[in-house]
């Protein structure tokens, strides 16, 4: 103070403004009340402003032994980072002293605290916390009377969750980083993520651990007035640019410090915060290392989460580009680790306790579902390309749907929404669903549904009479003898009842078409063998004409000579049986006969 009026050299001054003293007003007043030796009540609540207020006023040990600065800094030391109480006041009360705070290291000291204590075995606290209260927006020791939890009481491990989520973003980074160094489990970690991120983000989490009044603010910051708590909570007098700002320092500061093991946040978690990200036009980088993360568990994400609406102009509803970029993702895990199952990290050692994720197969067929799900959804948006959604349907392999009923109702609504498309472009749609996977229902449906090409129409009966054919084929191999018919009937009328009536009445009639189809073509087969016939008919009549032109009338002659010889001869055996000659001489004269007939 005697340093400020002498350089002020103001002969006349009678008032000193100290505008950048920390603590403000109260600080000075204890200041104050300790130079002139009147005692002074050391708290939580004060210690830090008072702390920093000494540093300020240069009340150090070199003027007098046991100045403020001395005193302030044991309080700090032996009591208040002992308690956890106090560590999360003082703490807290930090968030105002800035730069003081972090250059005299309370910040540091006080998170190092609160991490200890908050690894601390559950079975071993004996201190006051908060909790999980339904409607607490800070801690209140004071009304707990010191209801500290006794020996009997089971402490459950996220005690510590609601005293640390009323600390400012940038404290509360420094507590998780603290307490990722001290070892404890990374699933903790997650949930006090998941609980912060409910009580600052509000309508981030749906079920979070914050509950928003019906002015719009966060319980988690009605009880302070200014700074952050204020801008994040959204009121009518704050500036949208600067709320903007501080919730996406929030959604930044969170991307950043989630454990990097999967299933250490939910995947619905992962996908709000994505989409938090994408509305506040977070860091690209933040935003790609979060969509890697979706991809690692994306078989756990549900319709409504994937429905992020697209915040670009003169595009689609919902942010197709982005599902497929995660599904890409997805893919590439899985063949990252299904092509090294032996080698594996640290984190996949507790993410799998040392079993592959490949090992579970179901996670493509979870996916394949969803994926048929949402491309249901998005294709009655009319400015959904046919291209993005044969991608979007064709990124899965064919061992991800074992049923494509899912993949036809996403083509029906996108043929429904699109009725300007031509003939190619509705083949080409067709082509990404297997009509050999379709059910019975959706084969019913098929066969009646207009908006299908006609030759997918038929792929469909022909596949759906195979599979008819092979049940019936596999029945009668079971059954013997004249129980053999009965048990096919009976199924095949179960069947039948188990379908909508309109499906039947479709199925009844598209079997009539192919009955009448298989008439028409055995008739034409018929005609075509009878002009067969009479093709050959004249063929061989056309050949005896060339003959007999060929032929001359001497051959001719001598042709029919020969039979009337032949004749002749068999009439003479035949009459005069008892006039034969000797063997010998009959043979001779009939061998000189032929042989004269010859020359």
């Amino acid at each position: 103070m005697n340093r400020l009026i002498y350089e002020s050299r103001d002969l006349g001054l009678n008032k000193v403004a100290l505008d950048d003293l920390p603590g403000g007003p109260e600080a000075f007043e204890l200041a104050a009340k300790f130079c002139y030796g009147i005692a002074v009540d050391l708290t939580a609540a004060n210690i830090s402003g008072l702390r920093c207020a000494a540093e300020y006023l240069e009340m150090t040990e070199d003027l007098e032994e046991g100045n403020l600065t001395f005193k302030t800094e044991a309080f700090l030391s032996y009591v208040v980072l002992s308690s956890w109480r106090d560590s999360i006041v003082v703490l807290k009360s930090c968030e105002k002293l800035s730069p003081w705070a972090e250059n005299l290291q309370i910040v540091r000291r006080c998170s190092e605290s609160i991490a200890w204590k908050a690894c601390a075995n559950p079975k071993g606290i004996r201190w006051a916390y908060t909790g999980k209260p339904p409607k607490v927006s800070s801690p209140k020791w004071n009304e707990m009377k010191g209801s500290s939890p006794s020996r009997n009481t089971q402490v459950p491990p996220d005690w510590w969750f609601e005293d640390v989520s009323i600390l400012r973003i940038d404290h509360f980074v420094r507590v998780i980083t603290a307490i990722k160094v001290k070892g404890m489990r990374f699933e903790l970690i997650g949930a006090a993520i998941m609980h912060y991120a409910g009580k600052w983000l509000p309508g981030l989490i749906k079920d979070g651990g914050g509950s928003i009044d019906e002015a719009g603010n966060s319980s988690g910051c009605s009880s302070w007035k200014g700074g952050l708590h204020m801008i994040v909570a959204g009121t009518k007098d704050d500036i949208p640019t600067a709320e903007t700002k501080d919730q996406r320092m929030i959604v930044e500061s969170l991307i950043s410090i989630i454990p990097p093991q999967k299933d250490s946040v939910s995947c619905s978690f992962l996908l709000r915060l994505l989409r938090m990200a994408n509305m506040l036009k977070v860091a690209p980088a933040l935003v790609t290392e979060l969509e890697k993360r979706v991809g690692m568990q994306f078989e756990q994400a549900t319709l409504a989460d994937l429905l992020i609406p697209s915040y670009n102009k003169n595009e689609t509803s919902y942010d197709v580009d982005l599902v497929q970029r995660l599904l890409e993702h997805f893919l590439v895990q899985e063949q990252i680790e299904s092509s090294s199952p032996t080698t594996q990290s640290f984190s996949d050692k507790h993410m799998y306790d040392g079993a592959p994720r490949c090992a579970n197969p179901s996670a493509k067929i979870r996916v394949a579902r969803l994926v048929d799900s949402y491309l249901t959804e998005v294709s009655r948006d009319r400015n959904l390309s046919l291209t993005k959604f044969q991608v979007l349907a064709e990124a899965l392999p064919d061992s991800a749907r074992t049923c494509d009923d899912g993949l036809y109702r996403a083509v029906d609504s996108y043929l429904k929404a699109h009725p300007t498309l031509s003939e190619h472009e509705r083949k080409r749609l067709c082509r990404v669903m297997d009509c050999q996977k379709l059910s019975i229902d959706a084969c019913m449906h098929a066969a009646q549904n207009e908006r299908l090409p006609l030759r997918v129409v038929v792929q469909v009966l022909f596949s759906e009479q195979v599979k008819i054919s092979n049940a019936l084929a596999n029945n009668s191999l079971k059954e013997t003898g004249e129980t053999q018919y009965q048990p096919m009937i009976s199924n095949r009328k179960s069947l039948l009842e188990g379908t909508p009536q309109s499906f039947q009445e479709g199925w009844a009639a598209a079997k009539k078409d192919i009955n009448s189809l298989k008439f028409e073509l055995e008739t034409i087969k018929a005609k075509y063998h009878e002009l067969q016939n009479d093709m050959d008919i004249l063929q061989r009549q056309f050949d005896k004409l060339t003959n007999k032109k060929q032929a001359s009338a001497w051959t001719t002659g001598w042709k029919k000579l020969s039979k009337f010889t032949k004749m002749t001869t068999l009439e003479s055996h035949d009459i005069d049986p008892q006039f034969a000659t000797v063997p010998g001489e009959h043979t001779r004269k009939t061998t000189r006969r032929w042989r004269n007939s010859i020359s």
